[in-house]
């Protein structure tokens, strides 16, 4: 049987996202009529860390200009994407969360697809891949996506999901299954943890093609191969600390 939500909480981590932050505001809110055609309301929270450019001041122009769907928080220094995402966690409201990042290269196009097994009453989280059909994808580094294929690889063998993209960064949940997850991590370490979270709680997972923007380090790419070097032990770390996680109630498994 279906579940029954009414509202969407879009979680939005920010660092230096000044160029591209309003335009994704711009596109997020322009999924308002699709989303209440599926019978849901609009939250979202962004979150900046400790921006050194100009994110904050339009994102807080935008929250003062009165959309009330719209709350902003800062973190007084830098703590990371993973705390950021925890901070937003707790401001959140929805029956439903996403994850989406602020600097477009996923698609809020996506959004009623990313949400519509939770809405079926199928899944307890969804978690989007750019490497099974899906829609629109730049092509940029090649090792980029090895190293994505291998530590994939390495955390479906800890959590025993076949997930074909552990590290996309566009992942939803139900609140219930969000709220229930123990997340520790700070950094970009928060995308291994969250799988390994879902595979331990028994969460019913369900995987969906979306399109993919990828940016250059140029335009303002992030994360490195440092992040995937660490993420080796944020997959293990994840694992040991299993019996830390609770298990969702009976009727989610």
């Amino acid at each position: 049987m279906p579940a029954r939500f009414a509202l969407l909480s879009i979680l939005i981590p920010c660092y230096n996202e000044e160029a591209t932050i309003e335009r994704t505001l711009d596109a997020v809110f322009a999924q308002r009529s699709r989303l209440q055609s599926l019978g849901l309301g609009l939250q979202v929270v962004a979150v900046d860390d400790a921006s050194n450019d100009a994110t904050y001041d339009r994102l807080a122009k935008r929250a003062e200009a009165g959309d009330t769907a719209l709350i902003v928080a800062r973190h007084p220094e830098n703590r990371g994407k993973g705390a950021a995402i925890r901070t937003a966690r707790e401001r959140a409201t929805g029956d439903i969360a996403i994850i989406q990042d602020a600097d477009l290269e996923y698609d809020p196009a996506d959004i009623p697809a990313m949400i519509k097994p939770m809405l079926d009453g199928q899944a307890d989280a969804v978690v989007g891949t750019r490497f099974s059909g899906g829609g629109a994808h730049r092509v940029l580094y090649f090792w980029h996506r090895v190293g994505n294929q291998g530590l994939t690889l390495l955390s479906n063998m800890f959590t025993n999901l076949n997930l074909t993209d552990m590290e996309v960064g566009y992942k939803a949940f139900t609140m219930d299954a969000f709220r229930r997850m123990r997340l520790t991590n700070g950094r970009f370490g928060i995308e291994p943890e969250i799988v390994a979270r879902l595979a331990q709680m028994g969460a019913r997972v369900y995987e969906v093609p979306i399109s993919y923007h990828g940016r250059t380090y140029a335009e303002g790419k992030k994360i490195t191969w440092r992040d995937g070097v660490a993420a080796l032990h944020h997959i293990t770390r994840a694992h040991l600390s299993w019996r830390a996680q609770e298990r969702l109630p009976a009727p989610h498994v």
